[in-house]
């Protein structure tokens, strides 16, 4: 690793390999509030990559920059060499994002939910129909014709990422896309993860609670605390670094844990950084 700008960068062990996620200084300010603070990364094509931090430390922000959804107050990001601000349809274009929060619509079939997908990402309709099959049979969903609302928890999360794959992105953002699944649900996710890296290709970017999900999956995980990238690198390394034989969770308390008792309440905090979101149109 290296210091690159104001944040630190995990250094390609080959230069010339490409990288599907770059951002210099990315920074997104609220009003007075600055949700993410000169964030600068760099993730290689077909990787699976984690970003990690409490509540509140800019996770959600920095997803919903980097899928054009935000835009930055200042600094660069760009996906798969374009600029997420200069051309964001192009960006659009070449990533799938699964939200935090259930988005399928679930008076539908998981087979119209698909439809609608293909459709929004302007798929040829003599496409459709293959595309949505091949999704479908990606994730394992055989109740493609049953209504969403019938569907397990996690069942409708394979679902929502077989929507996103309906367009063939070449980089997926999951925001902590295994929240409130069971155990089993989860490790099953995990296996459609990896393949989804293995035979697609894929560049994976997740944000997640859960350090065994990131162990599990990533050879690189980044740290955000109160907007910055704290610390970065493989969960092997991060724990050898913090001492050896500890586990990644360790790591975070100690990295993006809660701030000393100095610096106030942290659910304060965390009302306040909602409100001025909410405020902003964030």
């Amino acid at each position: 690793m290296r210091l690159f700008g104001t944040g630190l960068v995990l250094m390609a062990d080959n230069d010339s390999s490409p990288f599907a996620i770059q951002t210099h200084d990315l920074t997104r300010r609220f009003g007075l509030y600055c949700a993410v603070d000169h964030l600068s990364l760099q993730v290689r094509a077909g990787a699976i990559f984690a970003l990690l931090g409490p509540n509140g430390s800019g996770k959600t922000t920095t997803v919903r920059m980097l899928t054009s959804l935000l835009p930055p107050s200042s600094g660069t990001a760009s996906i798969d060499g374009h600029d997420v601000v200069r051309d964001p349809t192009a960006v659009r274009a070449r990533i799938g994002y699964v939200p935090q929060m259930l988005s399928a619509d679930p008076d539908l079939t998981g087979y119209e939910n698909l439809w609608i997908g293909a459709k929004l990402y302007r798929i040829p309709r003599s496409e459709r129909r293959g595309r949505i099959e091949e999704a479908l049979d990606f994730m394992g969903i055989e109740q493609a014709g049953e209504l969403v609302r019938h569907y397990s928890g996690g069942m409708t999360r394979r679902l929502e990422i077989a929507q996103s794959l309906v367009s063939r992105p070449r980089v997926l953002f999951l925001d902590e896309p295994t929240a409130g699944l069971d155990p089993a649900a989860r490790r099953t996710l995990w296996c459609h993860l990896r393949e989804l890296r293995q035979q697609w290709k894929m560049t994976i970017f997740l944000t997640t609670h859960y350090m065994e999900e990131a162990s599990e999956l990533c050879e690189t995980v980044g740290f955000l605390r109160s907007g910055r990238l704290v610390n970065l690198g493989s969960p092997e390394e991060l724990c050898s670094a913090q001492g050896g034989r500890r586990s990644l969770e360790e790591v975070f308390l100690e990295i993006a844990g809660e701030p000393h008792p100095s610096s106030g309440n942290r659910y304060a905090e965390v009302r306040r950084t909602r409100k001025a979101i909410r405020r902003h149109g964030g």
